[in-house]
């Protein structure tokens, strides 16, 4: 029997890891010959190596590992690869075979689209020429990773028919949201719609939800926010796809742009950086549930739950 190995982000929100939880349930559904699978990079329980125990145990001896994340910034080309080369390492009968990050696809540009008009349909029409799209992403320090959100903004903005269409995140990197909406407001939009661009809610979702209510207040502008992506068909496809590509031999990334592999100007010295982790400070930091089959709770078990290991 083969596994596929869903590889979550994880949240300090409840409700965010309940979401995951949602989408895997619905993959195991989709795939009953499979062992289906999940793990969190950070915060989250269960963590990687304890899913990968999981079905290990369970008979497993080859698994696909699909990064439930929307681009490719840090998390999905360096701390992911490194957690899976590392947990190869320590199975040597084991087969783990990454795939693609989720990325711009067609079926999540019509997601993307079918969430606008969503919103839009809670509200009085207007005319999209009217109205301005703006997407808000997490922002990462990784600047390949930043331009697809702005990618995303412009196939939308042109796809949708928006008047305008920008771009702002909520940390990490420029524009930041809060500053951002200042901006837009001097614009001669009548609306605008906030498409955010994540998975599942969470922390920053909410943190995304509250700015756009508080600057709500201060314009005279419609304020409109659509809904995180969550556990959609078109959601499903692409991942779908991405297993599909690691089947057929073929999950490319894009590396032209990368910045460990290209020199990209401005961050000319991390060509060639070290594949390392970076989150074992707050790896399975919140406990949800016992991991390893047959675990019993003791002062050990909890110690090498906050070790995350």
């Amino acid at each position: 029997m083969k596994g596929i190995l869903i590889c979550g982000h994880g949240s300090r929100d409840p409700e965010g890891v309940e979401g995951f939880k949602a989408l895997v349930a619905l993959l195991r559904k989709r795939y009953p010959d499979r062992m289906v699978d999940y793990g969190f990079l950070e915060f989250s329980h269960p963590v990687y190596a304890a899913a990968v125990e999981r079905m290990y145990v369970a008979g497993i001896r080859e698994i696909i590992a699909i990064p439930a994340i929307l681009f490719a910034g840090g998390h999905a080309k360096n701390d992911i690869p490194f957690e899976m080369n590392t947990l190869q390492s320590q199975y040597p009968d084991l087969r783990i075979r990454l795939g693609r990050h989720i990325g711009i696809t067609p079926s999540i540009l019509q997601l993307a689209g079918k969430l606008v008009t969503a919103a839009e349909a809670a509200h009085p029409p207007m005319d999209r020429q009217d109205a301005c799209l703006l997407l808000v992403g997490r922002g990462t320090s990784d600047p390949d990773a930043n331009s697809d959100v702005a990618k995303m903004t412009r196939m939308l903005g042109e796809g949708l028919g928006f008047g305008f269409s920008t771009t702002a995140f909520i940390g990490v990197t420029q524009p930041l949201l809060k500053d951002h909406l200042p901006i837009i407001d001097h614009l001669p939009y009548k609306r605008i719609v906030a498409l955010p661009v994540f998975l599942f809610t969470g922390v920053l979702l909410k943190k995304i939800y509250a700015q756009l209510e508080e600057f709500a207040a201060t314009t005279s502008k419609q304020i409109i926010a659509t809904k995180s992506f969550e556990c959609d068909e078109l959601l499903l496809q692409t991942i779908d796809e991405r297993i599909r590509e690691v089947q057929e031999g073929s999950p490319d990334m894009n590396c032209q742009l990368c910045k460990y592999r290209t020199q990209i100007i401005g961050f000319e010295e991390e060509v060639g950086k070290e594949q390392v982790g970076h989150h074992l400070a707050v790896k399975g930091i919140l406990f949800e549930e016992e991991e390893k089959p047959g675990e019993k709770k003791t002062v050990l078990t909890t110690v090498k739950k906050i070790l995350g290991i």
